[in-house]
């Protein structure tokens, strides 16, 4: 059951012989009967065969009742949007690319396993992002670097591997609308480099061929200064003999792997070397790249993780939040138009709460692609319970003031949508969370970021709480609707779960915006002083009177990277909001916040809050015990356990330091150590 996950078609839904009529029959009307149809056609057999034990039969013309597959000429669907509509017991699919009839099928079967198809359901759908892609950053000796779940289903043994499990893999996340893939790490290093040479090639390809069955395009992480080992002997992107080794080697990849969708690039990063090398910028590393993969209609993407690993805690003015925009805005405009550029929701690295990265807003003529984590690296490792799509969500919606039309859209997702700008593109991509643990994301309950992640990136206006909702009940089925002793439904307990999650992981860890005081290395447990005194910029700058970065004017600068009034907010303590107070500005103990409370009442507070809520999830969930699927209880019991014991550490440990450096004792007289 749990290698399906959402896509499970053993547990009957509710109402579901009131479906079965849909499964007696198929009709296709306008279609090559290529291997994406045939995928599709293969999904509603899979689904007959487990919801009713029946086989639908391929019709020559419209049957009375079944499903049909039409091909539309609406141009105002694109290439993967759908119109699903039912008519006379038939419920049609029109789209104008196999690619989208094979989304559309996924989302008519949710529509049925959830009860929400009714004879009057006439729906179109058009996807809000041009790419909605998975970052894996799958290592070749099988290990995967922030990976929680187990290790990569990709490699093994410094090799490619393929097998049913990458087939189930591909069709697990077309269902929910992703159609972009890179399988290996962004740190391209020793055998990952010949993914792109003949000692992988083929295997590449049979991978890529997997894929494009689903409508899923493959991307590969690549090694930027790969041609330093060949005969140019340099990564110098305006070097013209750097430049023609690149033109073939392009040749060659694509010759090999026509349907490749192009490469993710990480350079100048955390030790990857790239355009800074030689004195270069990095428009000038991504678009020679570009020039040379245009030919074959593949894009590069660039990621805009740069920033100076070496950073001298003792400067109180360089500050690792400024880097991405330092180093990109002013090179706006410059990027080939193949060129995108992948930049993270904050300045930082992915911690439980940051501003917005002000990249968005500040690029006015470049394409870009928004970067989040649901690998919980910072957010509990699959362990904790930590539901992210309420954050994703504050993210999209956050107004950039990119410029002064009202009729553009200018929030984060009308950036990335290409909604803000006329010819741009974009999209999101998330650091994904899966591995070769059977229920492929180490927690069950883990699995709703990944749904919930393509979901989003379909529809950015879906409601965090109706994507859990679906998740919910397509993942439990008829358990869901099952009662606990006290009356409530299954599913509206673990929607409640999910929901209060992330609020709650927020309170116990990282409060106001602070960040960063994790454990090193590992970043799960709390070790509030951990990254004070490195190279990495991660600081909270912690004395006796107060804590946090003052990045004003008067510091290091960094609110004054945003447009308008973000920057006027931003760059005042009494204007910035409560919940990214430390991460703007050195704040006092004592000042008092927007919500009534001293910031080291907050923090008091919030820690002890926290841990209690987890244990009251912990006891919730006990609820679930005989009312669900006895592998899944014992899973998910099992994280809560871990959990808890994970918070009163966080609890205890920070409030305990914050006590001792400023000496304030907890109005409420609660233990501290």
């Amino acid at each position: 059951m749990w290698t399906q996950c959402w896509i499970d078609y053993s547990n009957l839904p509710k109402n579901s012989q009131a479906y079965a009529g849909y499964f007696s029959a198929l009709y296709v009307d306008g279609f090559k009967k290529d291997e994406v149809i045939s995928t599709a056609y293969g999904e509603l057999k899979k689904a007959a065969e487990g919801l009713y034990g029946c086989t639908p039969e391929v019709e020559l013309e419209v049957p009375e009742s079944g499903i049909a597959f039409i091909r539309s000429e609406d141009e105002s669907l694109g290439k993967e949007g759908y119109r699903i509509h039912v008519k006379d017991n038939v419920a049609f699919i029109e789209a104008a690319t196999s690619a989208a009839v094979i989304y559309a099928t996924f989302r008519l079967l949710a529509l049925i396993r959830t009860s929400a198809l009714t004879p009057d359901t006439d729906i179109t759908e058009v996807p809000d992002n041009p790419i909605r892609m998975l970052d894996h950053w799958d290592n070749m000796d099988g290990s995967i670097e922030r990976g929680y779940s187990g290790n990569s289903f990709f490699f093994e043994d410094n090799d490619l591997v393929i097998n049913e499990r990458t087939t189930d893999y591909a069709r697990l996340i077309a269902s929910v609308g992703i159609n972009a893939v890179a399988i290996n790490n962004v740190n391209v290093k020793d055998a990952a480099t010949d993914l792109v040479n003949d000692r992988f090639i083929a295997k590449v390809s049979r991978l890529t061929e997997i894929f494009a069955c689903y409508g899923i395009k493959m991307f590969l992480s690549l090694n930027y200064a790969m041609p330093i080992e060949y005969e140019p002997a340099s990564a110098d992107p305006l070097d013209p003999a750097v430049r023609e080794w690149w033109k073939h080697k392009m040749d060659e990849i694509y010759r090999a792997v026509p349907g490749l969708g192009g490469f993710l690039v990480k350079a100048d990063s955390e030790g990857r070397p790239g355009p800074f090398t030689y004195g270069r910028n990095q428009a000038d590393g991504a678009n020679m790249l570009a020039e040379a993969i245009k030919p074959h209609g593949g894009i590069i993407i660039w990621r805009c993780f740069v920033y100076n690993c070496q950073q001298d805690w003792r400067d109180l003015k360089t500050d690792r939040a400024r880097a991405g925009y330092d180093y990109f805005s002013s090179l706006d405009g410059e990027f080939a138009d193949n060129v995108i550029l992948q930049i993270k929701n904050g300045p930082m690295d992915f911690q439980p709460r940051e501003p917005v990265s002000p990249l968005f807003g500040g690029l006015r003529k470049t394409n870009q692609i928004l970067e989040v984590q649901i690998a919980q690296e910072y957010t509990g490792h699959q362990i904790d319970l930590c539901y992210l799509i309420p954050w994703f969500k504050q993210i999209l919606a956050f107004e950039t003031y990119m410029n002064n039309d009202p009729e553009s859209d200018t929030t984060v997702a009308g950036i990335i949508g290409g909604r803000a700008r006329k010819g741009s593109t974009g999209g999101m991509v998330a650091v994904t969370n899966t591995g070769n643990d059977e229920n492929w994301t180490g927690n069950d309950l883990a699995a709703a970021n990944l749904y919930g992640f393509g979901r989003l990136a379909w529809d950015t206006s879906l409601a965090a709480e109706d994507i859990a909702r679906e998740w919910t009940s397509l993942t439990y089925a008829g358990d869901a609707e099952k009662q606990t002793a006290d009356g409530e439904r299954a599913g509206d307990l673990i929607l409640r779960l999910l929901m209060g999650s992330w609020p709650t992981y927020e309170k116990y860890t990282a409060p106001l915006g602070i960040g960063w005081m994790v454990k090193v290395h590992d970043h799960y447990g709390p070790s509030v002083e951990g990254y004070e005194y490195d190279r990495w910029g991660t600081y909270i700058r912690a004395d006796w009177e107060g804590l946090g970065v003052e990045r004003g004017p008067e510091g290091t600068g960094f609110a004054l990277q945003y447009n308008g009034p973000n920057k006027e907010m931003f760059s005042d303590i009494e204007k910035t909001p409560d919940e990214l107070i430390l991460f703007f500005h050195k704040t006092k103990y004592t000042h008092v916040l927007h919500s009534g409370k001293t910031v080291i009442q907050h923090i008091y507070d919030t820690h002890f809050e926290g841990y209690d809520e987890v244990l009251k999830m912990q006891k919730d969930w006990q609820k679930l015990k005989g009312l669900i699927d006895e592998r899944s209880f014992a899973n998910v019991s099992e994280r809560f356990e871990r959990q808890a014991a994970n918070a009163r550490e966080w609890c205890d440990i920070v409030n305990s330091y914050f006590h001792r450096r400023c000496g304030i004792d907890d109005e409420k007289g609660r233990t501290i150590y």
